[in-house]
């Protein structure tokens, strides 16, 4: 089962799976202790619980590889399962800052024009009358 293609529900049953792996592994080392402690162990047995202590361990790396993968690939806001989401989120706060930037523009330029307006006045006043 491929990480990208899978629904949150596939990702939680994963996770419950490689829960059971990490019993399994723990239950077969247990296994393979217990018949070490023996007065005589039987090398078969060992050999059986060690093999699959190693396998299942193997399996359970691999899996968890996966999810860790998968969990860095989200939280470093990276696109996945074809999610648009970071895309929405980008897009609406530039056009939050857009908004911002043309109503800011248009506040400056009405203070440009008041600020026009009163040094126009005070150029007319500042000159002198007309010479007769």
């Amino acid at each position: 089962m491929a990480m990208a293609s899978s629904s949150p529900m596939d990702r939680l049953q994963a996770l419950d799976n490689i829960e059971k792996d990490i019993a399994t592994v723990l239950q077969t080392a247990g296994q393979a202790l217990t018949e070490l402690g023996k007065d005589k162990p039987a090398n078969k047995q060992v050999e059986s619980h060690v093999n699959q202590f190693r396998q299942t361990l193997s399996h359970v790396e691999t899996e968890l590889a996966k999810q860790i993968n998968y969990l860095t690939q989200v939280s470093t806001g990276q696109a996945h399962e074809g999610s648009s989401y970071m895309s929405q989120k980008t897009l609406q706060m530039a056009m939050h800052r857009l908004d911002h930037a043309k109503r800011r523009l248009g506040e400056l330029e009405s203070t440009r024009s008041k600020h026009m307006q009163v040094w126009q006045q005070s150029q007319i006043q500042k000159q002198p009358p007309p010479m007769q």
